[in-house]
């Protein structure tokens, strides 16, 4: 996976993040809003209004005295326990 910063400042972050689509995205915005000093968290991956744009770009905005690339990384590693525990309950139910 490859990332690109494309602005940031201490509580805002826009990231193009290749290869990936909105399955990807989808649960990545959802762990992300559910991080402590998240105000909010989008993406956009409209290459007709977003100038070509073909990946998607992945939008945070954080509360005061939350660092947006501290949010990130709350919020990745938010993803990986939700997928660990769909694993886990797979691997019990089989």
């Amino acid at each position: 996976m490859d990332l690109r910063v494309i602005e940031k400042d201490e509580n805002a972050l826009s990231i193009e993040i290749a290869g990936e689509d909105h399955t990807f995205m989808n649960v990545l915005k959802g762990a992300l809003l559910e991080t402590d000093g998240v105000a909010a968290a989008t993406y956009d991956m409209n290459p007709e209004q977003s100038g070509g744009q073909t990946d998607p770009v992945l939008t945070i905005k954080t509360e005061e005295g939350t660092d947006a690339l501290d949010a990130l990384e709350d919020g990745t590693d938010r993803v990986i326990e939700k997928t660990d525990a769909l694993s886990e309950a797979y691997e019990a139910a089989v």
